[in-house]
């Protein structure tokens, strides 16, 4: 990457971070969009709109005391390495620019995902709506028409039709524990906006490509199940069953690594996908 585009990385970043925790701020709890702000509302201005630069600035307080929690500066960090990834992955395979465009467009709605699944276990129809929206453009506008139209409303129609099953089994699988129990298992496995997520990840992909980032999925939500687990035993002198975990960020991973390194992530996965599907 050229210095110009390590540049753009990082403002894209921290830009689209900003946006994203103001979202974040508002739209769990139903909230209209708004500036962004302190936890009490006080609106922020100037450099300290960036999580980045007000704690860097020593701005992460209002005028009353309230400070900004980690989560501002960490989702911009994260921003801007998913569009290092994203500008990388597109100088090494030569990807169109319009696609580029694409690209970035989803590393904002990807981050959103992350973020509020993360903070709420929430996936938000009101994100998914447009970001299934943009996929359709993508579909339609970067690929060969109708091939790729076809091939990606086949991935969104998988994609759908694969969680929703998996969705249903989590459910039957806490009525039936519930059952034994003797009282209700409210946490699941997955919930239905991972549903509509891993719709839009197969309308992204096309479903071919969405089989090997479903696997990537799979594993790596093993993988961070794994890590909990460790980190409960070690840390917190004990694990606690069936406690529910955010699935949106190992869809997003899963997807992002298919999307990106095609041929490196599905080189890894053949073994495992053979064995998986």
């Amino acid at each position: 990457m050229t210095v110009w585009a390590w540049v753009f990385a990082v403002v894209y970043g921290v830009v689209i971070g900003a946006v994203v925790n103001a979202l974040a701020d508002e739209l769990p709890f139903r909230r209209r969009p708004k500036w962004p702000r302190y936890p009490d509302f006080e609106r922020r201005r100037g450099l300290a709109m960036s999580g980045i630069l007000a704690f860097v600035l020593g701005k992460r307080t209002s005028s009353a005391g309230n400070a900004l929690d980690w989560r501002h500066p960490l989702t911009e960090v994260l921003a801007v390495v998913l569009t290092v990834l994203t500008l990388n992955a597109a100088q090494q395979y030569g990807v169109p620019l319009a696609q580029v465009v694409f690209w970035l467009i989803y590393v904002a709605f990807f981050t959103l995902v992350v973020v509020i699944d993360v903070e709420h276990h929430l996936i938000l129809y009101v994100v998914i709506a447009p970001f299934l929206a943009v996929a359709l453009a993508d579909a339609l506008l970067t690929g060969r028409f109708p091939d790729v139209l076809v091939e990606s409303v086949i991935g969104g129609v998988v994609g759908y039709v694969v969680f929703f099953a998996l969705f249903n089994g989590g459910a039957l699988f806490a009525y039936v524990i519930g059952k034994l129990r003797g009282q209700p298992l409210n946490e699941v496995a997955f919930g239905y906006g991972d549903v509509m997520l891993a719709g839009v990840v197969g309308l992204i992909l096309g479903w071919k490509a969405f089989l090997f980032a479903m696997v990537a999925t799979i594993l790596l939500g093993a993988l961070g199940a794994l890590m909990f687990i460790v980190y409960q035993r070690v840390f917190r002198g004990g694990y606690s069953a069936f406690a529910a975990l955010p699935y949106g960020p190992y869809i997003v991973a899963g997807a992002m690594l298919v999307m990106l390194y095609p041929r490196e992530t599905i080189g890894l996965l053949v073994p495992a996908a053979s064995g998986a599907l």
